[in-house]
């Protein structure tokens, strides 16, 4: 409050003052912390929540790009320098023929079928048995020796075994797909599952919910982030074994077209399969996390 308001407040307004200790105290607010706020305008705004996310995920592509500029152009230097690599215009080039001919979709089209094949059933199979193991202990004794047992197993080393008994069609390498699959994402749902915090259970069940809708409104939502931490993991397992899968047989795909140019020293079209590998997974990869931040919105992040 200034002095001519406490002035006028307290002693009464001066003869002949009225309209101008009127007007004054109008014309001049007063802030709460006893300062007058009309001379400098009101305060500038702090950036809000949103306006912060946007631009650290600004900071975040433009660090991508940079990223993947700096590692394109070290590529390049190091095929200059003397090591056995393609350009990047060779590999663009061959892609370009590989492109033409219908190679290249014969083999991303025979890859991405078996992986997604056998990934969304390993996953599909994993979030139930977790969720199964997680929240009944006879479940959890019955699956989990058998769960740690092939853990320790690389499902490549099942291959030679699948092949003797499934032939060399399309089910094996179906099914060792489906293993790296499964056994990542069951562990990761069955951690969720048992990391949930005890005091949310508990409140639950004071406030009067029963099992079914514990599990649906607590364990479900508070285990989804490792479910889908889990499927992550197992969709690299599914690539990495896929390719091992094809180098033993198959007639079309990323791992057999490579295994073919390794026998004619074709360095560029293993380039392509090399990246065309890594471009369908990190595709696939930013799917699941796109996903993740959708069902995980109440989750806090750095």
């Amino acid at each position: 409050m200034t002095t001519s308001t406490y002035s006028v407040a307290r002693n009464g307004p001066e003869p002949g003052g009225d309209a101008v200790a009127a007007g004054t105290a109008a014309a001049v607010p007063v802030s709460t912390d006893g300062t007058s706020g009309g001379t400098d305008g009101p305060p500038s705004p702090r950036p809000t929540t949103r306006r912060r996310t946007m631009d650290k995920k600004s900071r975040l592509r433009l660090l991508n790009a940079f990223s993947i500029v700096m590692g394109i152009a070290t590529w390049w230097v190091m095929s200059l320098a003397g090591f056995q690599f393609p350009t990047p215009p060779e590999v663009v080039a061959k892609a370009g023929e590989m492109w033409s001919s219908g190679i290249l979709q014969e083999d991303i089209l025979a890859s991405l079928g078996r992986v997604l094949t056998g990934f969304l059933i390993g996953s599909a199979l994993a979030i139930p048995v977790g969720f199964l193991m997680g929240w009944y202990t006879v479940a959890r004794g019955l699956f989990e020796p058998w769960i740690q047992f092939f853990r320790t197993i690389p499902p490549l080393a099942l291959l030679p075994l699948v092949l003797v008994l499934m032939g060399i069609g399309e089910l094996p390498k179906v099914f060792v797909i489906f293993l790296a699959a499964f056994l990542a994402c069951v562990i990761s749902t069955y951690q969720g599952v048992v990391g949930v915090d005890k005091t949310l259970i508990n409140a639950a069940r004071v406030l009067g919910a029963k099992d079914g809708r514990i599990f649906a409104r607590v364990v479900v939502p508070a285990s989804t982030p490792f479910i889908l931490v889990g499927m992550r993991v197992g969709l690299g397992s599914a690539w990495a074994t896929l390719v091992a899968a094809e180098l033993l047989a198959a007639q079309a795909g990323l791992g057999y077209r490579m295994q073919q140019a390794q026998l004619y020293y074709d360095l560029a079209t293993i380039f392509v399969d090399i990246i065309a590998i890594g471009i369908l997974g990190l595709v696939m990869d930013r799917l699941l996390l796109l996903a993740e931040t959708k069902l995980t919105g109440w989750q806090e992040r750095r």
